[in-house]
């Protein structure tokens, strides 16, 4: 139930028939397609809604905008459209101020079906695959990984709720130099562990998660130094990764995250799928041989430079196993594909795209997101060294120290393109400068008023008055009207936090409810009030806090009872 896009759309309908009558009597000529929006304007003086219809069109019908909102406004049939009053404001905006009451309707809507209250129905729904995260399997996820998890998983939720099928997925990069010189650094610390002088490799894996990985090795496999190199090189280069992938998802589960697949590239390697993007590149002459490598023609399609696909020793580079990764995802019938990718791989999407082309596929088809760096502070200075890990604060630390709900709403309070400095002390403090805690505290002190009103362990469900024959118009002051307005423009929110890609919307759209509800229970109480008024402030409240929990939900952050 999305009760704002109902009236826009009424509105806009409304609109157009005005305008259909203003030229059918002569009073506008017009040349083109006529194409506007109705909208709820920021400021709630300038009407319940508004319309640039006169401004946009102004053009077309050479005329004044204001002039033609005049003759627009005089053919409107506001009547029958649910208008109280309407008025030209401005250079010739329209604003609309509806019926009392027209609010009223979203708590029966919130009430009636909760656990999908913020559902829509795309316009234009696509198949989408959302990758992210996707942390080679070479140690332990850091912060940036734990800020992507947050917003992928998010934003997926948000493109679903909006009516898209969506599915995730974490490509594992368990092939290629990484995880050879993983697979080098375990030997040397196995060796260690045996008594052995330490001889790390050059760039070798550092932290204490590579000594504990090999430990663990040589105690199911105690006699692994005694077999032939071959065998025990080829061992570890899958073992390691196969113990961090699994790590990692277990950390991810911890955190909410659940992917709907995990792709391993070594797999589009021994399936063939490499090979059979070199072959394509080569059929459609869009590769070269040149001192001894072969090379992509990306330039043609608005890279800078050509690129390397096949090394002089004959092995493929990253990028022509990213591109067969990405043709599989194409192949398999997504129409849309989403990367969440860190801010170091800018420079990889105009290469990326331009690959994706070469093979005959739409560059649109792509979209990569960049999420920006996490600078995590304690007492206002930076954190950035962990035992674990060696270099880095990881996901597990994070969620450790402050909880789940806490890492996934402070990554949510930033857009993904803006760089975002996480307090440590901040958010797990006890306080309303904290966003969460003031976000959950709304929803755990309605549950306190339920708790008062009905008794201990009671669902409000039960106990609350039918919606739909209450009489809400009690409703009638401006915190109460606030909250109104606020709870019905959650599907709105979701919808633009899903076409947008701004999963932050929600932390922004949750922490603006609590504020009203907290300054609505501020000025005015809800229990011991006249019986119509008590029952109507009962079933806003439930509205509230059902929104608010929803809001959570969406995520991934819970809505507790009691704080």
């Amino acid at each position: 139930m999305d009760l704002l896009a109902r009236w826009e759309a009424e509105l806009n309908r409304a609109v157009r028939d005005a305008l259909e009558r203003a030229v059918a009597a002569g009073r506008v000529h017009l040349s083109g397609e006529a194409t506007f929006d109705v909208e709820v304007p920021r400021e709630k003086a300038h009407g319940d809604f508004s319309t640039n219809a006169a401004l946009v069109l102004a053009r077309s019908a050479r005329m004044r905008p204001r002039d033609l909102a005049e003759i627009l406004v005089a053919y409107l049939d506001a009547e029958a459209a649910g208008v109280e009053r309407v008025e030209v404001a401005g250079p010739g905006f329209i604003n609309f101020r509806l019926h009392p009451g027209w609010l009223h309707e979203v708590v029966p809507g919130v009430l009636e079906a909760p656990d999908r209250y913020g559902e829509s129905r795309a316009e234009a729904s696509q198949r989408i695959l959302v990758e992210f995260v996707s942390a080679n399997p070479t140690g332990p996820m850091n912060v940036v990984n734990a800020r992507a998890a947050a917003v992928g998983d998010v934003l997926a939720r948000c493109l679903a709720a909006a009516g898209h099928p969506v599915a995730t997925e974490y490509y594992v990069n368990d092939a290629g130099h990484q995880v050879d010189l993983f697979a080098r650094t375990i030997e040397a610390r196995c060796r260690e562990l045996q008594g052995e002088p330490l001889e790390l490799p050059e760039g070798a894996y550092q932290g204490e998660y590579v000594r504990e990985v090999a430990g663990a090795i040589l105690r199911e496999h105690p006699d692994l130094l005694e077999w032939e190199p071959e065998r025990r090189h080829a061992f570890l280069r899958r073992e390691g990764p196969d113990r961090m992938v699994a790590q990692q998802r277990e950390d991810l589960e911890r955190y909410g995250v659940r992917f709907d697949r995990w792709f391993r590239e070594r797999d589009l390697h021994a399936a063939g799928k490499v090979d059979e993007v070199a072959r394509l590149y080569r059929e459609r002459g869009m590769s070269y041989e040149e001192d001894g490598a072969v090379w992509l023609a990306t330039s043609r399609f608005g890279d800078e430079k050509d690129r390397v696909v096949v090394k002089r020793d004959g092995q493929p580079t990253y990028l022509l196993g990213d591109i067969a990764y990405h043709r599989e995802k194409l192949e398999r019938g997504f129409e849309r594909l989403i990367d969440l990718w860190g801010p170091d791989h800018h420079g990889h999407i105009v290469r990326t795209k331009a690959a994706l082309e070469a093979l005959g596929y739409p560059p649109d088809r792509l979209e990569v997101l960049l999420l920006q760096l996490v600078t995590l502070t304690r007492g206002g200075q930076p954190v950035r060294m962990s035992k674990r890990a060696g270099e880095f604060i990881t996901l597990r630390d994070l969620v450790d120290e402050v909880g789940v709900d806490a890492a996934r709403f402070t990554f949510l309070t930033r857009s993904l393109d803006a760089p975002l400095d996480f307090d440590l002390e901040l958010a797990v403090r006890q306080s309303d400068e904290n966003p969460v805690y003031y976000v959950q505290y709304a929803h755990a002190r309605i549950a306190s008023v339920f708790r008062q009103a009905f008794g201990e362990g009671a669902d409000p469900a039960a106990h609350l008055p039918d919606p739909r024959s209450t009489d809400l118009s009690a409703l009638t002051s401006d915190e109460e009207d606030d909250l109104l307005r606020h709870v019905a423009a959650f599907p709105s929110e979701v919808r633009l936090a899903a076409d947008r890609r701004e999963p932050h919307r929600l932390s922004f759209y949750a922490q603006e409810l609590a504020r009203r509800f907290h300054v609505f229970y501020a000025h005015h109480r809800i229990l011991g009030e006249s019986p119509k008024l008590e029952a109507a402030r009962l079933l806003l409240a439930r509205a509230t806090q059902l929104t608010l929990r929803r809001a959570l939900d969406l995520m991934g952050v819970s809505a507790p009872d009691r704080m």
